[in-house]
């Protein structure tokens, strides 16, 4: 770790490392671009499972939901993006001839463009883990976008990095009643090997994210470092993918969807379903009737500003409805992949 503060010195394109977190990564050493050349690269197949679930997703008219937490998932893999291959916690104005100057008023917090997406992120699952259940359409969604707001204005103004470990980790583990009911209410077999790999996957992503934490002077010495980081990445990329995959099975039982879990090229799981008209109708018709609030977060990568609206469900389909039009008529050749899996 210390060799890795000393590169922080190093000349590149963003200045000087000001992130609070630094990983167990040689700084700049692959490119005077890339402060971190694996970490950063490592989330392209995050990326890329979240781009075929909301293929997936939007082919098969799931709930708006799904589609958001694909986009979710997108947004929060190019936040890390920003992060590690600039290792700032704050943007910095800079020009071609002159060297690095104070913090801009409008500038990005780019080491939030990773950590605030996380927990808007989670957030998000939380509404769709817990709000079938739940008889207060509005109270929920309020609370998780005032929550998430909340958060990113005082993480803007505030630098902490155990508390935001702390934080994350309570949110995640609000997660694990719910996704324990699903599995024990769940029959099928596959979609249950999803749960598990859900489990293994967050299971093996943590081991490598603290052996990398624990143990970073150690593997510096080492002729090849493993990396244990930018595993991190691809592991949690799968987690997030089967996590998807099976919340999605378990809303299209509770629809009567008939839902099958489907391998696409022969080992990637997805869900395919068969809507029968009667029921799309008449679950058309009390969604009308009984419309839940949904959250949908949006992100400026551009870092001039974050917000958090809260919408209606009528709202959302609106807001929703073009954007899923566009994005499944740009996706389209990617559909035929899924009908040669089927």
């Amino acid at each position: 770790m210390a060799d890795s503060m000393a590169d922080s010195m190093v000349a590149s394109f963003w200045g000087p490392v000001t992130s609070t977190t630094e990983l167990c990564e040689e700084n700049y050493a692959r490119s005077s671009y890339i402060a971190e050349f694996y970490n950063t690269l490592s989330n392209a197949p995050c990326i890329l499972l979240a781009l075929i679930g909301l293929v997936n997703a939007l082919r098969q008219r799931f709930e708006k939901r799904f589609s958001v937490l694909h986009i979710s998932n997108m947004i929060l893999s190019i936040g890390s993006i920003i992060f590690h291959a600039t290792l700032q916690h704050v943007s910095y104005r800079r020009s071609l001839f002159a060297t690095p100057v104070g913090p801009s008023k409008n500038a990005l917090g780019l080491q939030q463009s990773d950590e605030t997406p996380m927990v808007w992120e989670i957030l998000l699952y939380l509404y769709v883990l817990y709000s079938p259940d739940w008889h207060y359409r509005s109270t929920m969604p309020t609370f998780l976008v005032l929550y998430g707001a909340a958060f990113a204005v005082v993480h803007f103004f505030v630098r902490f990095q155990v508390v935001f470990k702390l934080h994350y980790i309570g949110l995640c583990l609000l997660c694990i009643p719910r996704m324990y009911k699903y599995y024990i209410q769940t029959k099928d077999l596959a979609a249950k090997r999803l749960a598990k790999l859900w489990v293994l996957t967050i299971f093996l992503a943590t081991v490598c994210w603290l052996v990398d934490r624990i143990f970073c002077k150690k593997l510096s010495l080492w002729v090849i470092n493993p990396q244990g980081h930018a595993w991190w990445h691809v592991l949690m990329g799968f987690n997030s993918y089967f996590a998807n995959t099976f919340l999605m099975f378990c809303r299209a039982q509770q629809r009567g969807w008939e839902p099958r879990i489907i391998h696409l090229f022969g080992f990637l799981p997805y869900v395919k379903i068969q809507k029968s008209r009667k029921r799309e109708q008449k679950g058309s018709h009390q969604g009308e009737e009984n419309s839940a609030h949904g959250v949908i977060t949006l992100y400026h990568a551009s870092g001039l500003c974050t917000s958090c609206l809260y919408l209606s469900s009528d709202s959302l389909d609106g807001m929703m409805g073009p954007l899923s039009a566009n994005v499944e008529s740009m996706l389209q050749p990617m559909s035929h992949v899924y009908e040669a899996a089927d």
